[in-house]
């Protein structure tokens, strides 16, 4: 029967399912060959081998190829392909391509080893595409970890400064609490499914399937439930939720400003792939329990992420702070989820507007930080409209789409989520989110104030450094410009991506 069972097993491996992810690792491999046998002279074309492939990727994964597997299980259940998992792939991708643009910034600024990076940033990537199609919990586990470890060496890339070294050592701390609990969670739901037998071959409790199945015959399980909730709090860490959010300030400030970027946007994509699977999958029997849970999470999560960002002045830690408000928003849309079928697309469609802003601001911040970026105030971009146009208009754009002021893209998904907890009835929970808003507008606003208009504020230490004076090759020129310009035709212009999302 073992014999029969693995040979079944091995019938399910289907590599071209995963065609994507293996080309990401064979690239980032090839990276570190090419630094080997290439004269150190031509080192410099390594980083464009890494963003051909990342685009060549992307491109391929927008035009449907790989798509013919949705609803397929590969991989004797370990993953399970869908709409949901091929979106994620595009929007994993795609961030990864604008991570790598940030670091072609940055990184030859600091005098750091170039390879290396888009090295573990493609591994980082092609672990996040196969942890939002994860059917099992094993697989979820070492995807997951894979993503993390990965993070735990981009975040103290700086090895010369010591607050990204600090960084560092937060994140791995608070990392690996994160990691436990959810490894702790998981055991208990195998120890509550154990062993299930169908048709002659045994199915552990690490299976999605099995566990959803044995959660919808034993709702009341407090075994299930507590594991339930200890993995979901797992996942709240890589999203930033409250009181997971505690390392969230320093490790952006301290990290790289392209994998502060990443962070921001790949890593709580990343998370809330994995809830939305979790909510609507697997523990959705729960739904009695998890919803009043999450709903005091995300409550606590806006009203902590906008309070906290009212008085800071480092952009980097307004980034982060901000960050957790968003997440507080997107928790409005999974919990929805559970009574509104298109909530989950909703919660794309603000993932999307989410990257293209933040990736414009870190583009900014990136041309405007000098070799230690971790420095950046709100005074460094005084009179930045004046003397860098261009960079105050991207600016302007993406600090605006992210306070969600109309008609720019960040508004309409943040009026789509509202939608969705207004159908599902949450009406306290959509009341905070206003508030969380319109509190928002004040710290938004003054970064924008502060490069529009003359502020009477003392100026920035010398110990601090200056904006930069170089201009902004065409390669950014056109960067930016695509990203300011698709966050404001997205606020005009909804079809393509909604019907793409099948948000109906």
């Amino acid at each position: 029967m073992t014999t029969e069972y693995l040979k079944a097993v091995a019938d399910t491996n289907e590599w071209w399912a995963i065609a994507p992810e293996l080309l990401l690792a064979c690239s980032a491999l090839a990276l570190l060959v090419l630094e080997i046998v290439l004269p150190k002279a031509q080192h410099r074309f390594i980083p464009h081998f890494a963003v051909t492939t990342q685009a060549t990727i992307f491109v391929l994964l927008v035009a449907g190829f790989y798509s013919s597997y949705e609803g397929w299980t590969t991989f004797g259940g370990l993953l399970q392909h869908s709409a949901a998992g091929h979106i994620a792939r595009v929007y994993f991708v795609l961030s990864s391509l604008l991570v790598s643009f940030l670091a072609g910034i940055c990184l030859p600024r600091s005098k750091l080893p170039r390879v290396e990076f888009y090295h573990i940033l493609m591994v980082v990537t092609a672990a996040l595409m196969l942890l939002a199609q994860s059917n099992h919990f094993v697989m979820f586990f070492v995807a997951l970890e894979t993503v993390t470890i990965g993070f735990y060496i981009l975040v103290a890339y700086y090895r010369d400064s010591a607050l990204s070294l600090e960084a560092g050592l937060k994140y791995l701390v608070l990392g690996a609490l994160s990691s436990a609990i959810m490894l702790f969670g998981i055991v208990l739901l195998y120890g509550a499914v154990g062993r299930v037998e169908v048709n002659g071959v045994v199915h552990t409790g690490f299976e999605f399937g099995v566990v959803a199945d044995f959660l919808q015959r034993n709702p009341d399980s407090f075994l299930a439930t507590a594991g339930a909730l200890l993995v979901l709090g797992g996942v709240a860490f890589k999203i930033g939720a409250f009181p997971f959010q505690i390392w969230i300030p320093d490790v952006y400030q301290g990290a790289p400003t392209p994998v502060t970027a990443f962070l921001a946007v790949s890593s709580k994509a990343a998370g809330f792939a994995v809830m939305l699977t979790l909510v609507l999958n697997v523990f959705f029997p729960l739904e009695a329990v998890l919803v009043p849970v999450l709903s005091l999470l995300a409550a606590a999560t806006i009203i902590m992420g906008n309070l906290s960002a009212l008085t800071q002045r480092n952009t980097k830690r307004l980034m982060g702070l901000s960050g957790v408000s968003h997440a507080g928003y997107l928790l409005l849309g999974v919990i929805a989820a559970f009574t509104v079928p298109w909530a989950s697309g909703a919660v794309w469609f603000y993932l999307f507007t989410y990257l293209l802003a933040s990736m414009a601001v870190f583009g900014v911040m990136a041309y405007v930080g000098g070799p230690d970026d971790a420095g950046q105030e709100l005074e460094h971009y005084e009179k930045l409209a004046r003397n860098r146009p261009f960079l105050g208009g991207v600016l302007a754009v993406g600090v605006g789409s992210l306070a969600g002021i109309p008609p720019l893209a960040g508004f309409m998904g943040k009026l789509l989520l509202f939608i969705a907890a207004f159908e599902a009835h949450l009406y306290g929970l959509l009341a905070v989110a206003v508030g969380g808003v319109i509190v928002s507008i004040y710290y938004y606003f003054g970064w924008i104030k502060a490069a529009f208009f003359e502020a009477w504020t003392p100026t920035a230490s010398a110990e601090t450094p200056a904006p930069v004076s170089a201009p902004v090759p065409w390669v950014g020129v056109v960067t930016l410009s695509a990203l300011a310009l698709a966050t404001v035709v997205l606020g005009f212009y909804q079809e393509p991506l909604t019907a793409w999302l099948q948000l109906k």
